[in-house]
């Protein structure tokens, strides 16, 4: 039998919960299994099929938590392949292990790692001017977004399953992941030169965000050594302080 959709709303929910059982033996796998536990009763009757089934979440599972809804959906996804007889127990343990891990690293770059201090940093740009309506803008608005996306990945999960992650493949978010950290970088020595040079204009902010952003290509591309750089930003403020 198939989950209706008050039973997947539900699950889409609990989702929302999955890192309250955190835990050091398997991290995140007492949220996974209260989160399918709605569609897993939906799908399995009997009761020693249901009691299999819930065994199958509680090995050791961690993920952003961004993707916890997408991959919740897909594994709903999975289990209705396992009631068709489409789909065996032992395939869904190793497609699991490998959707989770993958996820893992790339929501830790991608969304820990570069979006969210994306945010951060520009949140703070506009705190520190007192763009205060700006501000509660940019914190809602991502806000709203997110809830969004978790919604739409949940469903799309659920419905596309094994297509929803070569798509999501294709999308290149670890190469995506790099321009942000980029555009991070930009960032910090935007916030420096609103900093020590507040309500200047001319060549020194623009100076504060060319020289590390050209700094930075050249490391990447050039192999020429990070070091250096760091050795020529400690002789630059040296050199600044005697004459402060």
């Amino acid at each position: 039998m198939s989950p209706g959709y008050r039973t997947l709303f539900a699950c889409f929910v609990r989702t929302y919960l999955m890192g309250v059982a955190f835990n050091t033996r398997g991290l995140q796998n007492i949220g996974l299994a209260y989160a399918m536990d709605p569609g897993l009763r939906a799908f399995y009757r009997d009761p020693q099929d249901l009691q299999q089934a819930r065994q199958r979440y509680l090995a050791i599972y961690n993920t952003h938590p961004w993707w916890n809804p997408m991959l919740v959906g897909y594994f709903l996804f999975l289990e209705s392949h396992i009631c068709n007889g489409t789909l065996s127990v032992q395939a869904i343990d190793r497609i699991k292990a490998t959707t989770t891990y993958t996820f893992s690293a790339i929501g830790d770059s991608f969304f820990g790692g570069s979006l969210m201090v994306f945010w951060s940093l520009s949140e703070a740009a506009f705190l520190i001017q007192g763009m205060f309506g700006s501000a509660l803008v940019w914190l809602l608005g991502p806000l709203l977004v997110l809830q969004v996306f978790k919604l739409g990945t949940f469903w799309l999960g659920w419905k596309k399953g094994l297509a929803l992650l070569q798509r999501l493949r294709k999308m290149r978010l670890m190469a995506w992941a790099e321009r942000i950290k980029v555009a991070n970088a930009l960032l910090i020595a935007l916030i420096w030169a609103i900093l020590f040079f507040p309500g200047s204009s001319g060549l020194w902010p623009l100076a504060a965000v060319a020289l590390p952003a050209a700094a930075a290509y050249l490391v990447a591309t050039r192999s020429v050594p990070r070091e250096a750089f760091l050795l020529l930003l400690a002789l630059g403020f040296s050199v600044w302080g005697l004459f402060l």
